[in-house]
């Protein structure tokens, strides 16, 4: 027998229809409905609401949707046996490197299963976690996934949940954990039956489309349909961390927010399973509260995602600066933003036009607690040709941003293919079956970009297939020379982040920035390393002694080592023989 049961305080009768029969449920006073049935256990099944019999909705917390989003839902349990990591004691964030995938994009087959033939790659260049843009249901066959309605259910063009628990285990084999992306500011726009059964969604939309009741009436149910999905990941499929998708935008008036809720009940869950369960958020408040602990006041959260810090690093080597990227671009708002990890902390916000922001405590908060990053999804993706850094920026200046992300005091990110300079776009891409849905996407998409001066034939349509195959890695580019040299330096960087604890040293007082604005360098002092970064295209000599031990392209270090000629383009990593560290004050 298996209890079925489903929270619908809204319609006055719900019959459960399994097996091709309708069977009557039970109502409690707090609006769930359940039913015992014998049933197989890979049943279809769906709801029937106030006698609708000619529309059976899919069940809003189903385990598998194997027909779409619009289908029956399906009976299914992670396999016990399936697990060979029961010796997996999980990875912590601090000294760790992530690496942000799209399943769909990841492979040309574009599936879980396929994913795991190169995790041995990513093991390789040193990745400790991966971490997987959503893969919860969404209608269509391809998209980025964040228009998910069924949170609970494993897309089925990725393979499903079985899929996933496959995936998820061959990484803990290899070392490597996951971190997985999840939604719970906002619903997708296809598929969504929540509001048919209860108080989900939010009287006012959000900017995305449907915001979620985090605190109107009847609010508790839908914070625990939240709760448990982030403790299912957790718990059945042995994921490691959850990337919280735009926080910001989780709109919770209550006194208790969800953040710190969801900080809680994963630590619980995080103490009775014997590892490290973490939580990242994606915010651009720049506030932080996000990362401070419950004990001092904040949402106990352990990481964020440090967007200034992109800006800064990105302005700084590309020299772009339209929109949000307005206040960034110069070497002191590098140094500023390196040694402080929000460049906006209290203060103006041309791009936003007000003040924003709060100053980060580098006495209490470690580095680590900030993810950085020089390419996104986002920061590719929602460019309006989904181009790639390489795309205009040559091989140095690809590598120069390594380096300043690779040896700093934050946790580093990469996005696939970052490492070898993928000459594929990573571009915006969608497949809506509805025509109305998918042509205001086009044109939505159009006209953002057209706002910004783009010419809008120039816009790939989201909805051609071509757009998301296209947006494939070409593995068989890491052979080619450019693409191998830049490679090795992403594998040398992080070997020497992991061999040297003063790199992976969360603690901003210990780091000092110096740079000179008219010459275009700038240097990292890391205990007894200098990291020291030309981003101008002419060589230049910096005021930085020692040994070198890593570089792009080979410098002269003049003989009394206390100075040296770096070629443009190009970063050296040297290391002072003295081991001292320099007693200037942080930038």
């Amino acid at each position: 027998m298996h209890t079925f049961e489903v929270w619908a305080p809204i319609p006055s009768s719900v019959q459960l229809y399994a097996d091709e029969t309708l069977h009557p449920m039970e109502r409690d006073r707090r609006g769930w409905w359940r039913a015992e049935v014998d049933v197989p256990p890979d049943a279809r099944y769906g709801f029937v609401l106030d006698g609708d019999t000619d529309t059976v909705l899919p069940d809003p917390r189903s385990p598998r949707q194997p027909d779409g989003v619009h289908g029956l839902s399906q009976l299914h349990v992670a396999d016990p046996g399936g697990w060979t990591d029961r010796l997996w004691t999980g990875r912590q964030l601090p000294g760790s490197v992530l690496y942000e995938l799209h399943i769909g994009t990841f492979t040309e087959e574009g599936t879980l299963d396929a994913a795991i033939d190169r995790l041995d790659e990513l093991a390789d260049l040193g990745v400790d976690f991966v971490e997987l843009m959503p893969v919860n249901a969404f209608n269509g066959t391809h998209g980025w996934g964040y228009d998910g309605v069924l949170w609970y259910a494993v897309h089925e063009s990725y393979g499903g949940p079985a899929a996933l628990q496959r995936f998820v285990d061959a990484a803990h084999a290899r070392g490597i954990a996951v971190a997985l992306d999840v939604v719970y500011n906002h619903l997708g726009p296809s598929g969504n039956y929540l509001g048919r059964f209860g108080p989900y969604v939010a009287p006012a939309p959000g900017i995305w489309g449907d915001s979620i009741n985090l605190d109107g009436t009847e609010s508790g149910e839908v914070r625990r349909y939240i709760l448990d999905n982030a403790l299912r990941w957790f718990r059945d499929f042995h994921i490691d961390a959850l990337r919280l998708d735009a926080v910001h935008a989780l709109l919770d008036h209550t006194a208790t927010h969800l953040l710190e809720e969801l900080s809680v009940e994963t630590f619980r869950l995080s103490t009775h399973l014997g590892r490290p369960l973490s939580l990242i958020a994606e915010s651009d408040l720049n506030d932080p509260r996000m990362i401070t602990p419950r004990s001092g006041g904040g949402y106990g959260l352990q990481a964020q995602w440090a967007d200034d810090i992109h800006h800064a690093i990105h302005t700084a080597v590309s020299g772009e600066r339209q929109g949000y990227y307005g206040d960034f671009g110069s070497l002191e708002c590098l140094a500023q933003t390196l040694g402080h990890g929000f460049f906006h902390a209290g203060t103006y916000s041309t791009f936003r036009g007000r003040i924003h922001g709060r100053p980060l405590d580098i006495r209490r908060t470690p580095a680590s607690s900030l993810v950085a990053y020089t390419c996104t999804h986002d920061q590719i993706g929602n460019r309006a040709l989904g181009d790639r850094p390489g795309a205009y920026l040559d091989a140095g200046q690809l590598a120069v941003r390594a380096a300043l992300v690779l040896t700093s005091p934050y946790t580093p990110m990469l996005f696939m293919g970052e490492e070898w300079g993928a000459g594929t776009p990573f571009r915006y891409f969608t497949s809506h079956p509805e025509p109305e849905l998918a042509a205001a996407v086009v044109e939505g998409r159009r006209r953002e970009f057209g706002e910004h001066g783009w010419n809008t034939e120039d816009v790939p349509d989201p909805q051609d297939p071509a757009t998301f195959e296209v947006s494939k890695l070409n593995w068989d580019e890491r052979t080619a020379p450019e693409h191998a040299r830049l490679l090795d330096c992403y594998r040398e960087l992080i070997a020497l982040r992991r061999e040297r604890a003063e790199i992976s040293d969360p603690w901003l007082e210990h780091l000092h920035v110096t740079y000179d604005e008219e010459e275009r360098w700038i240097t990292l002092y890391r205990g007894a390393l200098r990291v020291v970064c030309n981003l101008g295209p002419d060589p230049v000599t910096v005021p930085a002694g020692g040994r070198p031990i890593l570089w792009w392209d080979e410098p002269i270090v003049n003989r009394t080592e206390s100075a040296v000629l770096v070629p443009g383009h190009s970063f050296v990593i040297l290391e002072s023989r003295t081991g001292a560290t320099r007693s200037e004050p942080l930038v």
